[in-house]
């Protein structure tokens, strides 16, 4: 198991030793340092270029975000988990590109759960630099061998998989609500916003459509619309029309037309 390589930076002690103990529960985090400052946490950084960083916010003299916004341009900025005990920064910690957030003291779901994410994020990354390797092998070979390829190219289903998102983060009026991707029946464009639609709720994302689909598993989510992108796992009834166009009935009851430029999708429940 590749080990994630990660960094405690936090000017208290006791919450430090106290998030490296719990830390211990998980078999591939490494803790390689701590810092008690952010200056020195920069340093560290450079120098050790880790994975991870647990990194506090409310720091005297040079927080959290300022370690962040002086690595840019600098080093590859690792995946970044803030903690502190004031909410209120959460939009700025997010908006500095932070993986998690999570309040002190920090509850033990949500450590299981940002540690899960993390492990999402380092794969997709291992994922992208494998691709990187077998490009530059085969650049350099004339007839790249056969075993070569196929070890490089057999990688784990969910490596392969792990660059769709599998969580939307949505903004409103002071609040983030984490959004898993699999609840979602369906998206609907207005304009430059998207409508995520979850059970009876729904949730308004500041985002394009071509952007949207990017993020999410063409398996799973795809256009029956211009406008409309819906989760295939979600349609309990197929009724076609006589015009060539296709009514979805999901889950929590919601009916979507398929238009005739979409009509392919249909073919997947046939």
């Amino acid at each position: 198991m590749a080990k994630i390589r990660t960094l405690l930076v936090d000017d208290e002690p006791l919450a430090t030793r106290g998030l490296a103990i719990r830390l211990q529960a998980f078999d591939d985090i490494e803790i390689i340092g701590n810092s008690s400052n952010g200056r020195d946490a920069v340093k560290v950084i450079k120098e050790q270029k880790p994975d991870l960083v647990f990194l506090d916010i409310q720091m005297p003299g040079f927080d959290g975000f300022s370690v962040v916004r002086s690595l840019v341009g600098e080093v590859e900025i690792p995946l970044v988990v803030f903690v502190t005990a004031f909410d209120q920064y959460a939009l700025e910690a997010f908006e500095s590109h932070a993986l998690d957030y999570l309040l002190k003291p920090v509850e033990e779901s949500r450590l299981v759960e940002a540690i899960g994410r993390v492990r999402e994020s380092m794969a997709q990354r291992n994922a992208i630099e494998q691709n990187s390797r077998l490009v530059a092998m085969i650049e350099n070979m004339e007839h790249p061998p056969k075993e070569a390829l196929t070890a490089l190219l057999e990688q784990p289903q969910e490596i392969k998989e792990s660059r769709f998102d599998p969580h939307l983060r949505i903004k409103d009026r002071g609040h983030i609500t984490i959004v898993d991707v699999a609840d979602v029946e369906f998206i609907d464009a207005a304009g430059d916003y998207m409508c995520i639609h979850v059970g009876e709720k729904t949730h308004i994302l500041r985002e394009t459509m071509k952007t949207m689909e990017k993020r999410l598993d063409p398996k799973i989510f795809q256009r029956v619309h211009r406008s409309t992108i819906v989760n295939l796992d979600k349609v309990r009834e197929v009724r076609p029309h006589s015009n060539g166009e296709c009514f979805l009935t999901l889950e929590g009851g919601n009916e979507l037309k398929v238009s005739r430029s979409y009509k392919d999708v249909v073919g997947r429940f046939l």
